[in-house]
C-alpha cells in the first residue's frame, strides 16, 4: 500500500520509524529487536535506510596496495523483504545516488517491485569521507532529482534497454527529503524549496524531513512549501536527544539548530542517562504539539534503538 493511500485514509495521526540494517557480519535479529517493542503502536510503513559502499587501501607484501570495496551495512532488499514477511508492514527502502550506476539501480528498483514494494525514499546519499563534494558514480545518478526521474521512468515503464519489448511498468510511490532549516549544499532556503518543487514537479507524492527541535521550524517550512505550490503530506522527523555529545555532532552532521532551552538543560545534566530522559520529554511535548497541529505522521529517526521511540509513543499514542 501507498504511503499516500496509508495518509489519506487514516483520521488521525500515524507513527512510523526508519531503521538501520544491521552492520556486515551481524544477524537479522537485530533488527528485529529494534522493531517488535514498536509494533505495538500500528506502523503502517517502516523505513530501511542505506549506507553506500566505501573503499580502503589495503597494504600488499610488495609496498603496494590494492583497493578494496567494503559495505559496512547489507542493502535494503533483502532486509525490506525480512521486514515485511515478519512483521506484515509496508517497507520504505531508501535509495541513494551515491556508489551506483543507473543500471544497479535499475537492478534494485526490479527486485523491490518483484517484491511488492510500493515506496521508495530517494536521496542523494553523504559525500564519502575524503571528500568534500558530493562526487556521483560515472554512470549514476548526480542528484536526488535524476534519481527521481529515474524512478518515474521505470513507472512509466522506459527502462534503460531501449529494445525490451513490452516492459512491465513499475509502481512506486516516490517520497524525496526536506529540510526545515535548509539542506547543507543550499544557499538559503528559498533557492532549497524551488529544488523541492522541482522534485514536487517530476513526480515526488510525499516528503520526509530532516530531524529538527524546534516545530517553529517545521511549521514554518511547511507554510512556506504551501505558498510555493508544494502540496504533498509532509512527514515531520523526529529523533529525541540521547547524550551531551550530540550537543555538538548534531548540528556538525545535519546542520540543524539545537534551542538554546534544550541545550541548556543537556549542559547542566549529571549525566547521559538523565540527558536520555530530557530528550524523551522534549520529544514528547514536540510530538504532542505536532499531533494537535494535524501532521500526517510521526516518524522517528530509531537508529535501531527502540527504548526511547516506545516512551515517546506512549505519551503521545
Amino acid at each position: 500500500m501507498k504511503i499516500t493511500e496509508h495518509i489519506h485514509s487514516s483520521k488521525d495521526t500515524l507513527f512510523s520509524f526508519e531503521i538501520l540494517p544491521p552492520l556486515k557480519g551481524q544477524d537479522i535479529n537485530q533488527i528485529y529487536a529494534g522493531i517488535e517493542p514498536l509494533m505495538e503502536f500500528n506502523p503502517p510503513f517502516i523505513d530501511v535506510t542505506y549506507h553506500r559502499e566505501e573503499f580502503i587501501m589495503k597494504p600488499l607484501p610488495d609496498g603496494t596496495f590494492r583497493r578494496i570495496t567494503t559495505r559496512k551495512r547489507p542493502g535494503t532488499v533483502a532486509i525490506c523483504a525480512a521486514i515485511m514477511n515478519k512483521f506484515k508492514v509496508d517497507a520504505v527502502p531508501h535509495l541513494i545516488c551515491g556508489g551506483f550506476t543507473r543500471e544497479e539501480t535499475e537492478n534494485a528498483l526490479i527486485d523491490l517491485h518483484f517484491l511488492g514494494i510500493d515506496n521508495v525514499l530517494v536521496l542523494r546519499g553523504d559525500n564519502l569521507k575524503h571528500e568534500t563534494v558530493f562526487t556521483p558514480e560515472p554512470e549514476g545518478n548526480k542528484n536526488s532529482l535524476e534519481l527521481l526521474q529515474q524512478v518515474q521512468e521505470m513507472n512509466k515503464g522506459i527502462y534503460l534497454d531501449e529494445d525490451l519489448v513490452n516492459p512491465v511498468a513499475t509502481n512506486f510511490c516516490i517520497g524525496v527529503s526536506g529540510y526545515p532549516e535548509k539542506h547543507q549544499d543550499a544557499p538559503n532556503l528559498k533557492s532549497d524549496l524551488l529544488w523541492l518543487q522541482k522534485k514536487v514537479d517530476a513526480g515526488a507524492e510525499f516528503i520526509t524531513t530532516q530531524m529538527f527541535f524546534d516545530n517553529q521550524a517545521y511549521f514554518d517550512f511547511v507554510e512556506k512549501c504551501r505558498k510555493q505550490g508544494i502540496n504533498i503530506p509532509i512527514i515531520p522527523g523526529i529523533k529525541p536527544i540521547a547524550t551531551k555529545k550530540q550537543l555538538t555532532v548534531l548540528p556538525k552532521i545535519f546542520h540543524i539548530d539545537i534551542p538554546e532551552a534544550l541545550a541548556e538543560a543537556v549542559e547542566k545534566a549529571k549525566d547521559d542517562r538523565q540527558v536520555k530522559e530530557i530528550g524523551i520529554e522534549w520529544a514528547i511535548q514536540q510530538c504532542k504539539e505536532l499531533k494537535a497541529g494535524g501532521v500526517p505522521v510521526l516518524h522517528f529517526y530509531t537508529m535501531g534503538r527502540s527504548e526511547a521511540t516506545k516512551k515517546i509513543a506512549e505519551a503521545v499514542f
